[in-house]
């Protein structure tokens, strides 16, 4: 039987399957994006595949925090419209 990896969700605190969170990476480089096949090398953060829970996280810094970095307000936008389209992606499954 093979062991499903669990990570908690910065947003609600909540520990879930791997494969069932979003992750949100920062690259060596520094620069912050969600990694949808959540093997990109860099310092993860995971939240929860629905609006609520990202909007939470964003609203609270809980990404800066996670990732210990600053994210700009650009990269902020940009990671809510794409993971806008993942959660309406997963929501319709």
């Amino acid at each position: 039987m093979k062991k499903i990896p669990q990570r908690m969700c910065v947003s609600c605190r909540k520990r879930a399957n791997k494969s069932d969170l979003m992750r949100v990476v920062m690259m060596a480089d520094g620069q912050v994006l969600i990694d949808g096949t959540g093997k990109k090398p860099g310092r993860g953060a995971y939240v929860c595949k629905n609006k609520d829970c990202l909007n939470q996280a964003i609203k609270a810094h809980r990404f800066e925090r996670g990732l210990k970095t600053d994210i700009s307000s650009e990269v902020i936008n940009e990671l809510l419209n794409e993971a806008n389209k993942l959660c309406d992606t997963s929501e319709e499954q």
